[in-house]
């Protein structure tokens, strides 16, 4: 496996993963913006309308029909959130061409089709083609409204607006039902050219071998595009209030939901990682052995970190009755961990836990895009081994110091209603 990246525009990154083992290639432009509230909706749909059809496949049928001849390659769009940044774009998957029964020229033609969507989107009269955006924006506030089926995620992102308010990471990618409904096809498409000027670019390409066409192709592209783009930062601590937030809703539901937030402003992220592991992130954890199974406390209590930001959540399902000694406990583990109460048992789960994970980069061409550009973001470029060793190298004494830097930030409770005699 070959790793290289080179800038070839204002902000423009390209990188290429060779790796003689994949029968695919794969292209993932990623466009990285601040967050913001206003925009999110219309960031969003601007991105989501971009590969359903473009300005030679006007329809989705005939997308799809070019696609399938194409030995059902595929092309999609993606929405998601890092701390304070909205990352979108688009990633185009394909087979080989020397893997063509008839010789045709898969990866020549995919490119144009990525090209096209990217830079020469379905467009009438300067807004997006009514059908195609129709659609888009449908899906869009279907998903809006799924979130609110799935409380756990509902709660989780109510904990997060209230932990970082004021902050761009308080909102969420896809805006609001309110926002996404007020979007037009127009406004879709200023924002699609606003995000092209500004974002900060980062281009993967994933392949066997390596084809100068594909940095030509994004180099040309970016070329014809009146670049300004904006100043981000990948890493953006937030601050701990002066005292803890407390919310609480009485919603339709069996299971109560609490979110608690943490804050900190430990910089050794190896240490945090490992002591989120050994906290709450696998099934052996001592959130899980302790508060689930030993004393049955919740239906589920789980730990994950947002490094970007300084942070990291603990959320349980839980019934009323309990809340108090859920959370009595949690914080208990906490404080444990805070002393050392944590074994060389525990610390080497971790790391298998991480190392089973790691073994899982580049089992795809995804896996490799994805990796790479979370290193990037990191500031350092290392392999999934080196990262490895990294997090065997870690001491239980670190792992004490990022535990004492913890300080709770927010709590959230998802209640049921009570029942009013």
């Amino acid at each position: 496996m070959e790793y290289k990246r080179i800038e070839i525009g204002d902000s423009i990154g390209f990188s290429t993963v060779i790796d003689e083992k994949f029968k695919t290639s794969a292209l993932t432009v990623r466009l990285i913006t601040e967050l913001s509230g206003e925009t999110a909706s219309e960031d969003s749909l601007a991105m989501s309308v971009l590969t359903d059809t473009n300005s030679k496949y006007t329809t989705i049928a005939a997308m799809s029909e070019a696609l399938t001849e194409l030995y059902g390659s595929g092309i999609s769009s993606f929405v998601s959130k890092r701390g304070d940044l909205m990352i979108s774009g688009i990633s185009a998957s394909w087979l080989a061409s020397r893997y063509a029964i008839y010789g045709e020229d898969i990866q020549g033609s995919m490119l144009e089709i990525f090209s096209d969507c990217l830079f020469r989107p379905n467009v009438v009269n300067g807004e997006f083609e009514s059908e195609a955006f129709a659609i888009a924006k449908q899906e869009l506030l279907d998903r809006i409204d799924a979130e609110l089926n799935s409380k756990r995620d509902y709660a989780l992102a109510k904990a997060i607006e209230t932990a970082f308010k004021g902050e761009p990471a308080a909102n969420r990618c896809y805006g609001t039902r309110r926002t996404a409904e007020a979007v037009t096809s127009k406004g879709a498409y200023e924002a699609y050219k606003r995000i092209l000027s500004t974002a900060r670019v980062e281009i993967t390409f994933v392949s066997a071998e390596d084809d100068p066409s594909v940095e030509a192709m994004m180099r040309k592209g970016f070329a014809e595009i009146d670049r300004h783009p904006a100043d981000i930062s990948y890493m953006s601590l937030s601050p701990l209030k002066s005292e803890p937030a407390s919310v609480s809703k009485e919603f339709d539901v069996n299971q109560c939901k609490m979110v608690m937030v943490f804050k900190t402003d430990c910089t050794d992220v190896f240490a945090l990682r490992m002591f989120s592991t050994i906290l709450g992130e696998t099934p052996v954890s001592k959130l899980f052995r302790n508060v689930r199974e030993k004393l049955s406390l919740c239906y589920y209590c789980g730990c994950r970190k947002l490094i970007t930001k300084g942070a990291i959540i603990i959320d349980s399902g839980v019934e009323r009755e309990n809340i108090e000694k859920a959370r009595t406990e949690i914080l208990a583990q906490i404080a444990d961990m805070q002393k050392g109460d944590f074994t060389d048992e525990d610390m080497e789960n971790a790391c298998l836990a991480v190392e089973n994970s790691l073994d899982q980069v580049g089992d795809t061409t995804a896996s490799y895009s994805s990796w790479y550009f979370e290193r990037l973001c990191e500031g350092k470029i290392v392999t999934p081994e080196e990262m490895a060793a990294d997090f065997r190298s870690v001491t239980k004494e670190r792992i004490i110091e990022a535990a004492k830097s913890l300080k709770l930030d927010t709590e959230y409770l998802m209640l049921d209603r009570e029942v009013k005699e």
